[in-house]
């Protein structure tokens, strides 16, 4: 495997350099080939960085001024700079960001310290003077180095989750998801998925069941919401012949069905409070009985449930029972809004664009896959898609019917634009739905106590990442005006 330079890395670069004059000139060399730099000048802020930001590459001076010991939140009490500041900085970028890799820039005496430095995992050092091409060159192999290895885990990743049809996991948050799965597949431990609807947790179940050790047996999903408490009965547990008028013959109920295989209760918050008192017996027992009858039938299922309401608040409320709230709750997975993984929607443009071709080819041979505009993906990426993954899907496939019909009557370019986006979406009112201050960033790390200098400064910074570098693109997507983005990138020491 091997990146070309037309692959535009755009690498995440921080710079740790006491001297501005030449942090400088190295945030403009690095610039060129599309780097994005954040540039400071003590260990404290290098630490703070590390602590709030993510990196590709770190560059940091091996000596720096002391500046007395600072307690940075964290991390604990900073060591001052000094003879081994730079070594302080590759210790704490081993602990907190384990995926970079660190570049030391050091004077010709403190090379014997700078190979001394290998054993704590450094990549590489270069010495001052610096050689402006020879140090571009360094730290776009240490970039390519961090990327290949991305790739490769991406890859494997791939590899492990071919099981997960249909479920798209670029964001962190989602491989967390998957992992969990993976982990808890092969038990019979109860699975609850919570999240907002169309966020695919019927997805997760599936996944659940076809990576179990019941995966040749039947799964069964069934929908709670908007049955009568008769009716959810007898379709829980079934109904012998006489049991209510018109009931002529028997019924097995989905306990039975699903016996030996998996069975996944949807909206089970939607579950009137007698009913859940019956589950719970059953779940305790594995034993149902009939509607009209007395006879206890033996059942084998792993229980899957799932629900886009707050079960424990409702708990509290007395609206759903504790007991068995904690009896379906053996595993908990909370699918998180689509608007708090937006690195999964280019991922899920592109792979609805590649199945709703499909489905409208005529043949193998006559398909024709649009390709998705750089200012589409961007508005389809900023919007907030309060329907989730669903409604991104049925947007996803008007686009693909319009744009084919478009290049079957027209001759046209099968080239999804903004035009072909639906007005509610394309609007900049639709786009300011995205809830552009979530309580949490994409790890899951709360923002509380985050300066909101800090939380604009990690926007820009992987909205720069999104778009490649690219600020025209990076403007609009944050919705400012290119020069007021250029004011903060130099504000902030961002390049």
């Amino acid at each position: 495997m091997s990146v070309t330079r037309n692959e535009k890395l755009a690498a995440q670069v921080l710079i740790v350099e006491d001297e501005p004059d030449h942090a400088e000139v190295m945030s403009d060399a690095l610039r060129k080939p599309g780097h994005v730099c954040t540039v400071v000048h003590t260990v404290p802020e290098a630490l703070e960085e590390l602590r709030l930001g993510a990196f590709d590459v770190i560059v940091t001076d091996l000596r720096m001024p002391a500046s007395g010991g600072v307690e940075v939140t964290g991390i604990g009490k900073v060591a001052p700079d000094g003879a081994d500041a730079g070594l302080r900085v590759l210790e704490a970028a081993r602990a907190k960001q384990p995926g970079a890799e660190v570049v030391l820039v050091t004077a010709h005496g403190d090379v014997p310290t700078a190979r001394a430095a290998f054993k704590l995992g450094v990549y590489d050092f270069i010495q001052k003077p610096l050689d402006l091409e020879v140090f571009r060159n360094l730290i776009n192999r240490a970039a390519e180095t961090v990327l290949l290895r991305h790739q490769n885990d991406t890859l494997k990743d791939e590899l492990d989750n071919a099981s997960f049809a249909g479920i798209v996991a670029q964001s962190e948050p989602m491989r967390r998801i998957l992992r969990t799965v993976k982990t808890v597949a092969a038990s019979n431990i109860p699975v609850l998925i919570t999240g907002e609807s169309g966020t695919g947790k019927e997805l997760i179940a599936a996944a659940v069941h076809r990576n179990s050790r019941r995966a040749s047996g039947r799964y069964v999903a069934f929908n709670c919401a908007g049955q009568s408490e008769t009716l959810l009965e007898d379709a829980l547990f079934g109904h012998v012949r006489g049991a209510f008028t018109g009931a002529d013959k028997e019924r097995s109920g989905v306990f039975e069905y699903a016996d030996g295989g998996t069975l996944f209760l949807d909206e089970i918050g939607d579950m009137p409070m007698t009913m859940q008192a019956k589950l719970l017996r059953v779940l305790e027992s594995g034993e149902v009985i009939r509607l009209g009858s007395n006879e206890a039938r033996h059942t084998d299922v792993r229980f899957v449930s799932a629900t886009n309401r707050d079960l424990k608040a409702m708990c509290s409320a007395g609206t759903f029972r504790e007991d068995l709230y904690f009896r379906i709750k053996g595993t908990h997975v909370h699918i998180p809004a689509l608007r708090e993984r937006r690195e999964d929607i280019p991922a899920l443009v592109n792979f609805a664009v590649d199945r709703f071709a499909a489905e409208m080819a005529r043949s193998p041979a006559e398909m024709v896959v649009p390709s998705v505009t750089d200012a589409a993906m961007m508005r389809l990426t900023a919007y907030g898609w309060p329907g989730n993954v669903r409604q991104l899907l049925n947007v996803v496939q008007n686009m693909v019917v319009m744009c084919l019909g478009e290049e079957r009557a027209h001759g046209q370019a099968a080239v999804l634009d903004l035009r072909h986006i639906p007005e509610d979406v394309r609007s900049d009112s639709a786009a300011d739905e995205m809830d552009a201050a979530p309580s949490s960033d994409a790890s899951g790390a709360s923002l509380a106590g985050t300066s909101l200098e800090q939380i604009e400064k990690r926007a820009i910074r992987e909205t720069l990442r999104l778009t490649a570098g690219n600020r025209e693109q990076a403007a609009k997507l944050l919705g400012i005006g290119e020069r007021t983005l250029y004011r903060k990138l130099k504000e902030y020491g961002l390049r």
